[in-house]
């Protein structure tokens, strides 16, 4: 049985981020997940905006070309909406070659990381026996837990971190908050030839494809993403369908140059949740949902959240006062996301294509471009939630 510091149940973006930052300060940090290659499942399309591109050393070589043009269309597909930024304003990295490049990231700091393990479920670490089924439910208190995985032994964790999805079974077992508010996506990759099309950014608004959401295409100079995403339960053909659909005919579609890859997952939209960590432990990326309630952008905050709980983990582990952990509070960052939700709400409100129509006509206005170009181009996604923001009373009183 291994014992570790610091357990991880998810090797995406936040996940690594996290233990990479962990054993940097010294702490036994293990990442389990149940994928045997980070190269399989990817989820995300892999737009990194340019305040993530500013803000953290990402590799320059696994990005695409800088972005400035985006083209808003309505369901007639007529007279798009030309937005364009004196700024690189996004990039699209190879996510395949990013969590390699994570992985790689985490190991020489130190973290193992366990692939091909499948996280059965936590228990209290008490007197049973360690071959016995883990109990189910809450974990109440402080202590060690032990965790169980299909494919490897069990494990002894003084904290655990779930980064282990938008459906995260580590919130439910820790008693955490889960995500009640997902969107589903889906989207076509395929290589182009070099030179195809300049690099732009183009999203069309039609319920018909997008309930609640958006279509779009973009491309990082050597793939193209063609995708679709919204509420499952508006999707009344099925997501498959829809995206196929829109991959005929979408605006700004490079033809087929080689093999056709899928991606899909849920993304979660209702926000930052409330009760984020617990003394058993705490979530990170989507299990937490830090994705933007209204643009759905999840590598921003996944990283942002990532040093906060790194912090947050280190200090409670060092110093066993559970008041280090009201740090990580999901109730306090949600208050500055009022005005995010309540687009999230109109957005979500917009079930017919004569609305959405309306919608970008309201958009083509001065003030509505304004307000356009703020949330594509704007540093406000998400707030900042950096450790230095956020130092305890408790240690101020030291």
């Amino acid at each position: 049985m291994r014992t570790v510091d610091v357990l991880v149940v998810g090797a995406g973006l936040a996940g690594l981020h996290t233990a990479r930052l962990l054993a940097r300060r010294g702490l036994n940090v293990m990442v389990a997940d149940r994928r045997r290659s980070l190269s399989a499942g990817i989820r995300t399309t892999g737009i990194f905006v340019r305040r993530t591109l500013d803000d953290f050393d990402l590799p320059d070589h696994l990005l695409g070309p800088g972005i400035r043009d985006v083209l808003l269309y309505p369901p007639s597909r007529r007279a798009p909406i030309r937005l364009t930024s004196d700024r690189d304003e996004y990039r699209v990295a190879d996510m395949a070659a990013l969590y390699q490049d994570a992985h790689r990231a985490a190991e020489s700091a130190g973290a193992r990381v366990l692939l091909g393990a499948r996280y059965l479920g936590t228990s209290k670490n008490t007197s049973r026996s360690v071959g016995a089924e883990p109990a189910t439910g809450r974990l109440p208190g402080a202590g060690p837990v032990i965790a169980r995985f299909a494919g490897a032994g069990p494990v002894i964790a003084r904290f655990v971190v779930g980064a282990d999805g938008a459906r995260s079974r580590v919130a439910r077992d820790l008693g955490l908050d889960v995500n009640r508010h997902l969107l589903v996506g889906a989207e076509i990759v395929h290589p182009i030839a070099p030179g195809t099309a300049s690099p732009a950014f183009h999203c069309v608004l039609d319920p018909r494809v997008a309930p609640g959401y958006l279509g779009w295409v973009i491309d990082d100079g050597r793939h193209a993403h063609i995708g679709v995403a919204g509420y499952p339960h508006a999707m009344r053909t099925g997501i498959r369908h829809l995206l196929d659909a829109f991959a005929a005919d979408a605006p700004g579609r490079a033809v087929p140059a080689g093999p056709v890859e899928r991606r899909g997952g849920p993304i979660p939209v209702g926000g930052v949740l409330r009760r984020l960590a617990c003394p058993g432990g705490l979530l990170v990326g989507d299990a937490a949902g830090a994705v933007s309630p209204l643009t759905a952008g999840g590598l921003d905050p996944c990283l942002r959240m990532s040093e906060l709980a790194a912090a947050v983990t280190a200090d409670y582990l060092r110093t066993g006062d559970q008041r280090v952990l009201s740090r990580y509070d999901g109730s306090a960052l949600r208050t500055r996301f009022r005005g995010r939700l309540l687009l999230r709400r109109v957005f979500a409100g917009l079930r017919s294509p004569a609305a959405a129509e309306a919608a970008v006509t309201l958009l083509r206005s001065g003030a509505g471009r304004a307000l356009a170009a703020r949330v594509l181009f704007g540093d406000g996604s998400f707030p900042d939630v950096s450790p230095r923001l956020a130092t305890p009373a408790i240690d101020r009183r030291r």
